[in-house]
C-alpha cells in the first residue's frame, strides 16, 4: 500500500471516487509536473453533503466539515489523475470559495478545514499558498468549493 494511502487509513479516511465533470470541462489538467484540478464541491456518496450559506444555514464548524469533504474529493481527484498519491511532491496553491452571507468575514477559518486535512495527510508537502474568499453562491448551492494545484514527480 502507498504511504499516503496508509496515512489516510490511519486517519480513518476513505477516498470517494474521483469527481466527474458536471459540464463541458476537464476534471484536471497536467502541464509539465503540475496538476491543476477543476473545482470540487461538497459531494459525498453522489449527494450534496453541505448546501447553503455560512452565517445562515451553517456555522463555521459545519462549514469546516464541508471544506474537509471538498478536500477528500480533491485528494480523490489527484489519485485519479496521477494513479498514486505518493507522486505528489507538494501542494502549491488552494483556492477556497465559501458560500457566505453578505459581508461574511471568516472564510479563512472555513478553508482551514481543508488546509488542515491536506497537512494531516501529506505532512509538510500538504502545506500550500491559498486564497479564501467568501462568495454569494456556488454550483448546486455548495457551501464550499476548492481548486487545487499540486506539483508531482
Amino acid at each position: 500500500m502507498d504511504t499516503i494511502e496508509s496515512k489516510l487509513e490511519q486517519l480513518g479516511l476513505t477516498l470517494p471516487p474521483p469527481p466527474v465533470p458536471a459540464g463541458n470541462y476537464l476534471p484536471y489538467r497536467i502541464h509539465g509536473n503540475m496538476l491543476v484540478l477543476a473545482g470540487v464541491i461538497c459531494v459525498r456518496d453522489g449527494k450534496m453533503s453541505h448546501t447553503g450559506a455560512v452565517g445562515a444555514a451553517h456555522t463555521i464548524e459545519s462549514a469546516q466539515e464541508a471544506a474537509r469533504v471538498c478536500a477528500l474529493n480533491a485528494i480523490a481527484g489527484i489519485k485519479g489523475a496521477l494513479g498514486s498519491l505518493d507522486r505528489v511532491r507538494e501542494f502549491i496553491f488552494v483556492a477556497g470559495y465559501v458560500n457566505g452571507v453578505p459581508g461574511f468575514p471568516d472564510s479563512p477559518a472555513v478553508i482551514n478545514g481543508a488546509s488542515d486535512l491536506f497537512a494531516a495527510v501529506f505532512g509538510e508537502a500538504g502545506k500550500h499558498a491559498r486564497a479564501a474568499v467568501s462568495v454569494s453562491g456556488l454550483p448546486k448551492d455548495s457551501t464550499v468549493e476548492l481548486q487545487v494545484t499540486v506539483a508531482f514527480d
